[in-house]
């Protein structure tokens, strides 16, 4: 391995890359038949009438553990594109922060309570200090690969 040409170690990493998104795509898959499974067994349970607060935490239980086993089987290899991947997912926090921050457009004329705009606000900073280190641990990871000279 301490041989390797530039381009051996990028068909391994391009190979890693393609095993994890298969892995990945069929947890998703796998996860969107438990789901099902799971919203036709509560709904006949329930005679049709299920309380969404049940449907989403079970919706919520089943993220939890398709990115737990998701994240986990990432080889090291495939941390910094995980962590580009991670710094998307954080903007799109930063959005929807932003518009808890913002006037409450369901009402016009209300601008929402106050601890809307407090976690809102909340949400924003800590999904920015998570996109900032994000970065600089991509930034920090990638220079590892640079020649030094």
């Amino acid at each position: 391995m301490a041989n390797e040409t530039p381009n051996q170690i990028l068909d391994r990493a391009n190979a890693a890359a393609k095993l994890a998104r298969d892995a990945a795509d069929m947890l998703q898959n796998s996860a969107e038949q438990l789901g099902q499974a799971a919203a036709g067994v509560a709904h006949a349970a329930s005679g049709g009438m299920i309380d969404p607060f049940v449907f989403q935490l079970a919706i919520f239980a089943l993220a939890v553990f398709v990115g737990y086993y998701v994240v986990w089987s990432v080889t090291p290899a495939l941390h910094t594109p995980l962590m580009s991947v991670t710094n998307a997912i954080s903007s799109v926090i930063v959005v929807g922060a932003l518009l808890s921050v913002g006037v409450d457009a369901s009402r016009p004329g209300d601008d929402g309570p106050l601890w809307a705009h407090v976690f809102g606000f909340i949400a924003l900073v800590l999904a920015s200090v998570n996109i900032f280190g994000g970065f600089l641990v991509t930034e920090r990871m990638l220079s590892m690969y640079k020649k030094k000279g």
